[in-house]
């Protein structure tokens, strides 16, 4: 038996029960935790603590369920009670200058380093000219090349000892030396050379090559000598130089005395300065000066480019990014152009977010990801290596071959959240075999929680944390109950509250703009519902069209009166923003034949599959309902009126039922009453979706039309609790102006559309004349029998037509015989 629903049960009103005995969000406790969110928290706490390979996060929620401020805060929460990890830094590999060294030094000692660094080389350009220009030093360097002047004078006083001896005199020219013979203590000149006599020619030419064969191991005495003084001189610049470095590098080293690597990077730079001491010394002979406007700079090298720097943290790092692109994620090497070349160098190496999470927690949004080619595969890459590689994309690809930095990879130890739609995580968990080992924990958000006094006061305890953290004002009890008859309205359920916090969110800052607009201290009940009602009047520009349609019946839809084979059914139009009810004229025709149940929607290619079953199930009902009175023998055809878009879900089966039932008893359908509802195989009503806006959408059509007082909707019983209705269909439900009925099966919305008993079979299995079932029987019946004579009839027109034709085959049989 059909029943009506109370004002009391068309809305769940915010009790003091429930909020407590606070009075303003001022009074209570702000927010410490997600809401709502137990399942998440406990998966996000579990894959936070355990530290093996493959457990990062997979956050899955719908859009708007604050998952992502939610995940950031509790991580920021955690992150306090974790230590602040290492800075990274890259320096100059001396012995391969592509393949640039990185330093891991604790937190905040990156930047320490780098200005160490700098001052330490500022320091060793001002100091090392210094000490070669000491009198010491020039006095030891004196010493050292009179040495070896001394060792090559006496070499050629030998020389020319030796030279005299054997006639001869050795004469030095700018084009080397010159061995002359001497003939009476003379030395001889061509043409007297010419003159003597040949034996005395041959015998100065003996001797002078054999004297030429002591010039040239002179000569190289002379080589080895002077290699031997540049070596002294640069030995003893090296021990100059080794003296200052020493004492410059002293302090570093017991800075950096308990990091080995910093202390190889300090002795390497040590050796490639004493390698290349001209450039501290000043311009070497021979330099050209480099021109204003050239990038290269000797000294770079030196640099310290600090990638990571953790000074500032007081924690574990949480980074969210928005924009995960490749060089986002893995870091990237940028260049300069220069003369048209593009040049580079390891200080301009610049981090990704994977370097500045390293040691803490990077959350990305998978959708973005998703939209960045490569993205996704270095994240992967990052993680089942543990380490992170900068490289160019056109070389991890192969596409181009050109010489580039190839940094040395630096070890990664961090948790990745991803956040993203239910969807995505089915899809990559079926579709990329690395998600199952990469991210074995999933923290779903749900987008609904228990309407408890204690979820309520979490309500209230968000919004004390909002108003507080924006400034807001804050709100009173009345208001904060309105906003808790609010998240069950966008629950659509009476005992549930939703958590889509940042559409909540919302509607508190556009109360808190009405209160101040008044000059309000607070917000109360009046600025939240007037907040409510704006938004939907931003966005309902396109449902008062449809109602003035209706209301000027372009659109026919009857409030009044009855009609047969005719019903209002209720349907949803959902524009992403807003959602609003609309009544739908839907009619049914019958008559005898073999088609079954026409949907017109789907032959137009307009029904949806949903809608197609929905309409299916109708010809199982009929089946079920009437196979004993005869086979179901009826062409019925089904159509929403004045419908020219698509059609999708099963929501009005019941409705079109009911028309079709009226068609084939002849009964007519009250249309100031309208039936949402699914419906199986069995007769039973089912729930359907949108149930607040589907009666509201009718109500403000009857209202336009005049509220008669009988004006009413017929839905699921099992759609009881998720009535949320607004307040203006909440009081004319209490004043008697208008109804909500709720039906369990077809039987009890059939009698009240019609206002006649459904009936059931007697005791010989039959339904009673006067009932709709008794009704709908008979046309059944009747239907079969016309449909079996006319069978009949063209089955015996057949007949005839074959006799017809084996007669006047035989005729011309005989004829031919």
């Amino acid at each position: 038996m059909a029943r009506r629903v109370t004002a009391e049960e068309a809305r769940a009103i915010c009790t003091e029960t429930e909020l407590g005995s606070w009075l303003k969000t001022d009074q209570i406790e702000p927010l410490e935790s997600i809401i709502g969110q137990e399942r998440a928290v406990k998966a996000l706490e579990f894959g936070l603590e355990i530290d093996d390979q493959g457990f990062n996060i997979f956050v899955a929620g719908p859009p708007g369920t604050g998952r992502t401020t939610a995940v950031k805060n509790f991580l920021e929460s955690i992150a306090k009670t974790r230590a602040v990890p290492s800075d990274w830094c890259y320096v100059y590999n001396f012995r391969d200058p592509y393949t640039p060294r990185a330093l891991e030094l604790p937190a905040g000692k990156g930047m320490q380093f780098a200005r160490d660094m700098k001052d330490f080389i500022t320091s060793a350009r001002r100091e090392i000219p210094r000490a070669f220009e000491s009198e010491e030093y020039a006095k030891k360097r004196e010493e050292t090349i009179e040495s070896f002047n001394a060792k090559r004078s006496r070499l050629f006083q030998e020389l020319n000892e030796r030279a005299s001896q054997a006639g001869f005199v050795i004469q030095p020219t700018p084009t080397g030396l010159f061995i002359i013979p001497v003939v009476e203590g003379e030395p001889i000149k061509d043409k007297d050379f010419a003159a003597l006599p040949r034996a005395r020619q041959e015998e100065i030419i003996r001797r002078r090559e054999e004297l030429e064969a002591e010039v040239a191991s002179t000569f190289r005495e002379l080589q080895n000598l002077e290699r031997m003084a540049q070596e002294a001189i640069k030995e003893l610049d090296q021990q100059v130089a080794a003296y200052v470095l020493e004492i410059l590098l002293r302090e570093m080293r017991e800075k950096y005395q308990s990091l080995p690597s910093v202390l190889i990077y300090l002795e390497a730079v040590k050796m490639d300065i004493l390698d290349n001491l001209p450039l501290f010394r000043g311009r070497a002979e021979g330099e050209r000066p480099a021109t204003p406007w050239h990038r290269e700079d000797p000294f770079r090298r030196y640099e310290v480019n600090t990638l990571v720097d953790n000074s500032e943290l007081a924690g574990a790092p949480v980074i969210v990014e928005y924009n995960p692109t490749y060089s986002n994620l893995v870091g990237r090497i940028e260049r300069e152009a220069v003369f048209g070349a593009l040049i580079t160098d390891f200080t301009m190496i610049r981090p990704g977010a994977l370097h500045k999470a390293n040691g803490g927690y990077l959350v990305i949004p998978v959708e973005e990801m998703l939209r960045n080619p490569f993205s996704w595969d270095g994240l992967k890459r990052a993680l089942r290596e543990g380490r992170v590689i900068i490289e160019d994309l056109g070389e991890r690809l192969g596409l181009f071959t050109t010489k580039t930095l190839q940094p040395e990879p630096i070890p990664l130890r961090l948790k990745v959240i991803l956040l993203g739609d239910p969807l995505l995580y089915y899809i990559f968990f079926h579709y990329d075999p690395d998600f199952q080992e990469l991210f074995k924990v999933k923290a779903e958000f749900g987008t609904l929680m228990d309407r408890t006094p204690e979820n309520v006061r979490k309500y209230a305890a968000f919004f004390r944390t909002l108003c507080e953290k924006e400034k807001l004002l804050h709100l009173d009890a009345s208001a904060v109950a309105k906003l808790v008859e609010y998240g069950s309205r966008l629950a659509e359920d009476q005992a549930k509250l939703a958590t889509q916090f940042s559409e909540i969110a919302d509607v508190v800052r556009e109360a808190c703009y009405y209160a101040r607009r008044e000059g309000a201290l607070y917000v109360s009940a009046s600025h939240v519902r007037q907040a409510i009602e704006a938004r939907f009047y931003r966005s309902n520009l396109i449902q008062e069209r449809i109602q003035e349609m209706i209301r000027r019946r372009f659109i026919k839809i009857e409030v009044t009166g009855v009609r047969p084979g005719q019903v209002n059914g209720l349907a949803v139009i959902d524009l992403g923003d807003i959602s609003f009810g609309r009544p739908q004229r839907i009619t049914a025709t019958v008559a005898a034949g073999k088609e079954g149940v026409i949907d017109i929607e789907r032959e137009a290619r307009l029904g949806g599959r949903i809608h197609t079953k929905g309409v299916l199930i109708l010809t199982g009902y009929l089946n079920e309902k009437y196979y004993r009175e005869a086979p179901l023998s009826l062409a019925a055809r089904l159509v929403f009126e004045q419908n020219y878009e698509g059609v999708e879900g099963d929501s009005a089966s019941s409705t079109e039922l009911y028309a079709l039932l009226s068609a084939l008893s002849g009964l007519p359908l009250k249309q100031n009453l309208a039936v949402t509802g699914s419906v199986n195989q069995k007769g039973e009503i089912q729930a359907v979706g949108g149930i607040n806006e589907k009666i509201e959408g009718f109500f403000d059509v009857c209202r336009a039309r005049g509220l008669t007082g009988d004006q009413g909707v017929i839905i699921p019983a099992a759609n009881r609790e998720n009535l949320m209705l607004r307040e203006d269909v909440v009081d004319a439900i209490r004043e008697g102006r208008f109804h909500i009925y709720l039906v369990e099966t077809v039987d009890e919305g059939i009698e009240l559309l019609t206002g006649v008993p459904a009936g059931e079979r007697d005791a010989e299995g039959k339904f009673p004349p006067d009932t709709v079932h008794g009704r709908v029987a008979a046309r059944l019946r009747e239907m079969a029998e016309q449909v079996e004579n006319l069978e009949e009839k063209e089955e015996e027109k057949t007949e005839e037509n074959e006799g017809n034709n084996t007669g006047a085959g035989g005729g011309t049989d005989g004829a031919e015989d």
